[in-house]
């Protein structure tokens, strides 16, 4: 399943902010009323129903024509082979099918432990200033002041509709042509399987945001320059093939969401780094990519050794097993991720004497993450001030900046005289928290199902189980902090 989990140290999580709205396109540049290049597009869809214990794909309408399935090789060794004739060096590794994730890189010769990979030069790293196929659109874009992300979004589409004749056709060819991402989950499948969880809220943000700026670049841009983004062909012999709308930009930006990486040393600019986006996840390394000025091209060191036959690993960075699913669409097996932790909502009471005058002091209602060897500092203090009696009004400011971790310097604030009180006030909040975790689990009953071949799965078993697996982590998390302090 990591395939569409690619493993970064650092993803950039977009704010999404509406387009600027200080200039119209009429001030832009008056850009030739012209078709851009030779696109080629097929307007299909898939849908999936159970066989015999089997995936059904069907062809309708309405989804995306590119790509590959997830566990193609055929594409895979195409993309190889066109990142070698185009730069590439001789690598160490080979993309293969693995037992983690549909497939990854494979150790060919031995790897030693602390030894540089990889060494992708820049010129087959795609950022926001990539040469576009169709040049009028990409400068449309900058001339409107298109942030990273949307702007990347749209580029992966326009090269994409130009199939051969864009130099990335062969790695657009290795893409998922639909991305394990929870852009793709219904509304009421988040809220049948994600009820429990609060990611489900995270999950309905992000996607709210996703068709925010689809709209708004529809609406700014795209509805100005219909030639260079059309939503369809009128040309035969492809009538009514649609090339920029929404389900166009769900790929593209599930395609970012699992593979966009930010590399540190090149001003943490942030992008799609083909070869290395081959690379699955363990829990297990810390290593991560990032662009080496000596070699000039993008590495990572290896913190164990493989041998020939082997899968190698890089990190997506120390994410919560709730995280991943947002970004990944996985959840790692039970118990195998160190950094996973469970986030305990917090709040006022209403019925608390000092209400007013503590939300004025805190503004704002928390959620903190815990792990099963203890809680932030910022959790505690937010407790001390939830059950602080109205004597203590007096640090109610303090209680508040600490909770919001706004001190000046981090400390670990003490009020002995309530600490009994507010560990109860936390216990009280995992119980209620465990309460939805394990309702949940009662009604799903128990399942031991294959979550890393979606492909055998029927769509609505395999949401199941990722929710459950999801859940039991981190049922298992909060009981555990509560036993821990109990």
């Amino acid at each position: 399943m990591a395939e569409a989990s690619r493993t970064f140290h650092t993803i950039l999580l977009p704010s999404f902010s509406h387009l600027h709205k200080a200039q119209s396109p009429a001030g832009f540049t008056d850009f030739p009323r012209k078709r851009c290049g030779h696109r080629i597009v097929v307007h299909c869809s898939v849908s999936t129903t159970n066989d015999a214990s089997r995936t059904k794909t069907t062809v309708t309408q309405n989804t995306i024509p590119w790509g590959c399935e997830i566990d193609s090789l055929e594409n895979a060794s195409t993309l190889q082979k066109w990142l070698s004739d185009s730069g590439l060096p001789p690598q160490k590794m080979a993309i293969q099918k693995v037992d983690v994730g549909e497939r990854g890189l494979v150790a060919l010769k031995n790897i030693r432990k602390g030894e540089k990979l990889l060494f992708v030069p820049p010129s087959l790293v795609i950022t926001a200033d990539s040469k576009w196929s169709c040049p009028e659109a990409g400068e449309v874009l900058k001339q409107c002041s298109v942030p990273d992300w949307p702007l990347l979004a749209t580029y992966l589409i326009s090269e994409a509709s130009f199939e051969k004749s864009s130099r990335w056709s062969n790695y657009i060819s290795a893409l998922p042509r639909q991305p394990y991402s929870l852009l793709y989950w219904t509304r009421a499948e988040l809220d049948r399987y994600l009820e429990a969880s609060q990611i489900r809220e995270r999950a309905i943000e992000r996607i709210t945001n996703v068709i925010g700026t689809y709209n708004d670049l529809r609406l700014r841009i795209f509805s100005k320059y219909p030639d260079l983004f059309p939503e369809e062909f009128d040309v035969a012999p492809y009538y009514g093939s649609q090339v920029f709308n929404m389900e166009t930009f769900k790929w593209s930006f599930g395609i970012l969401f699992s593979r966009l990486v930010r590399l540190p040393s090149m001003d943490g600019r942030v992008a799609l780094v083909p070869w290395a986006d081959m690379l699955n996840h363990s829990c297990e390394v810390e290593t991560f990519l990032d662009y080496d000025k000596s070699s000039q091209g993008v590495v990572f060191t290896t913190d164990q050794q493989y041998q020939p036959g082997e899968q190698v690993f890089i990190s997506y960075g120390k994410k919560s097993n709730g995280e991943l699913l947002l970004s990944y669409g996985f959840v790692p097996r039970e118990g195998t991720n160190p950094s996973d932790s469970v986030e305990l909502p917090l709040s006022l009471k209403k019925s608390d004497k000092c209400y007013k005058e503590k939300l004025e002091a805190l503004r704002k209602s928390e959620c903190f993450p815990i792990q099963i060897t203890g809680w932030p500092l910022e959790l505690m203090a937010y407790a001390y001030l939830v059950v602080s009696p109205p004597s203590m009004k007096g640090k109610f400011e303090e209680m508040a900046a600490a909770a919001s971790n706004k001190m000046t310097s981090k400390k670990d604030i003490k009020y002995p005289e309530i600490d009994e009180q507010a560990l109860q006030f936390i216990l009280d909040s995992c119980e209620s928290s465990i309460s939805k975790y394990s309702r949940f689990l009662q009604a799903s009953g128990s399942m031991d199902l294959d979550t890393t071949s979606p492909k055998q799965l029927n769509r609505r078993v395999f949401l199941k189980q990722l929710a459950v697996d999801l859940c039991t982590n981190t049922e298992e998390k909060t009981e555990g902090y509560k036993k821990w302090r109990t």
